[in-house]
């Protein structure tokens, strides 16, 4: 796409993109559309559209509500390239009347290109990538330029985090995660450093490599460090990178074609790595991604072993499916020892409970640090990613207790699930005072309206772009 900027008075014409803010109908028709329309075809009500010809341009009215979010404009504007491919040509406009704020614009440039995004990576007939659209932004924002930019490096990292789900898994390896944290480590203060396997049992990642002793493909234990030398303060991410997940020797009886999302965790802080890098955000960042298949072969790791961890903690194996906690347990640990951030936040697609509890909603949050669990709650509401705390009483740690070994990797009870695979993530963080867990089973891959089957979403990346920026202004506050 190539973007350029004109004032709401050009008179270059094509199909034109106005929102309507519906307590602003008359005024908005009056000065962009010019002829009167009927309120019981439009009203501008949320989620409503309407196509209107105007001399020799054709108008594409997009209905906001009286009241919205900045992720709701985001979805609205992702249908625009999505949903009327046959009504765009080589030009398109994009009119903003002076009642749209910063924000408003901002998430309907970011939902514009989001539009373009296809999954049909490998059909013959290629999907139209709208590289050549000539797209024409009509404002009288003062600010423009900055919010297009902006804009863009968003979109362009949520459509990372859509594709790093969405490739299939024989191409989205361990390697493959690998080599991308190398890549963007071209950016400013960027710096990636990747654990092969010697590297890894030289590290004492003895969880992690247990994971990925069964898969042809090498494990990867990837570290990104991000060093803004203004920074306010440093925030430690780690992902849960399982690239495809058959749950090992307790093999999955069902929903194994969906496991190439059990990675959605990575994608997540992948993408919020590469947007927090390209925004030049105040901050410190270290991401671990350890990125693993669970496979079978003669190697992989079996029910009741007994594997140790980075933290000196031996594991007692009772279900090889529940092996995303084991890798997140060397990188917790390996994070806070290496690193001692100031905050600390993981994310994985964990439990099946979670998805049980919240269905496709929210995320499931579990947090030793009260506050640091409401920023994120409030950092999810506004970036339409939604987190919801439960309980991690210290009363459910004795679930995970081993009569062989230090901890159990999986109670084995039909209950608590989610709760009791953060206990267990608990014990391995040395005791850090601001953790947090995202457990994101039913966010972070789910059916939608821009794709006929489930798709990644990059869930976590706006929360953590909204987590950090909030930060980062609390310490510019007198």
């Amino acid at each position: 796409m190539n973007f350029y900027i004109q004032p709401i008075s050009s008179k270059s014409q094509g199909l034109k993109v106005i929102p309507v803010q519906e307590d602003l109908l008359n005024q908005t028709l009056q000065e962009h559309v010019g002829i009167p329309v009927n309120p019981s075809l439009f009203s501008g009500k949320k989620d409503s559209t309407f196509l209107v010809e105007s001399k020799q341009d054709i108008l594409l009215l997009i209905g906001l509500g009286k009241q919205f979010e900045s992720y709701e404009v985001e979805t609205c504007f992702r249908r625009v390239l999505a949903k009327n491919k046959d009504l765009v040509k080589d030009q398109i406009i994009l009119e903003f009347p002076d009642s749209c704020n910063k924000e408003l614009i901002e998430s309907a440039l970011i939902g514009f290109q989001l539009g373009s995004y296809s999954i049909g990576f490998y059909k013959k007939e290629k999907p139209r990538e709208y590289l050549g659209l000539q797209v024409e932004i009509r404002t009288n924002h003062p600010e423009i330029e900055g919010i297009l930019s902006r804009a863009g490096k968003i979109a362009k990292a949520k459509m990372e985090g859509f594709k790093l789900v969405d490739l299939p898994p024989n191409v989205l390896t361990p390697e493959y995660l690998a080599n991308w944290a190398k890549e963007w480590a071209n950016k400013p203060n960027s710096k990636t450093i990747i654990f092969d396997q010697k590297k890894a049992e030289e590290t004492g990642l003895k969880a992690f490599l247990a994971v990925g002793r069964g898969s042809a493909k090498p494990p990867k234990f990837i570290i990104m460090e991000y060093r803004h030398p203004n920074a306010k303060f440093h925030l430690g991410l780690v992902g849960k990178g399982v690239t495809f997940d058959t749950g090992g020797l307790n093999i999955k009886t069902s929903g194994m074609v969906d496991m190439k999302s059990d990675m959605g965790g990575a994608a997540g802080v992948l993408a919020a790595s590469q947007l927090i890098a390209d925004l030049k955000l105040e901050i410190n960042l270290t991401t671990i991604v350890p990125s693993v298949e669970n496979a079978v072969d003669k190697e992989a790791y079996l029910p009741s072993e007994i594997i140790g961890s980075h933290s000196g903690l031996n594991i007692e194996v009772i279900d090889t499916d529940a092996e995303g906690r084991l890798i997140l347990a060397d990188g917790l640990s390996y994070m806070v020892s290496t690193y001692q951030p100031d905050h600390l936040l993981d994310l994985a697609t964990l439990t099946g409970s979670a998805l049980g509890t919240f269905g496709y909603e929210c995320g499931a949050l579990f947090s030793n640090n009260e506050s640091f669990s409401s920023h994120l709650q409030e950092s999810g509401l506004r970036s339409g990613e939604k987190v919801w705390p439960l309980p991690i009483w210290d009363a459910y740690r004795s679930e995970m207790d081993s009569e062989i070994a230090d901890i159990k990797n999986y109670h084995g009870k039909p209950y608590a699930g989610a709760i009791t695979a953060a206990k267990f993530l608990e014990a391995f963080i040395h005791k850090h005072p601001s953790w947090a867990h995202i457990d994101i089973p039913g966010v972070s891959f789910k059916d939608s309206e821009f794709a006929k089957t489930k798709t990644g979403t990059a869930f976590g990346m706006g929360l953590i772009l909204d987590f950090v920026e909030k930060k980062i202004k609390e310490f510019k506050t007198p």
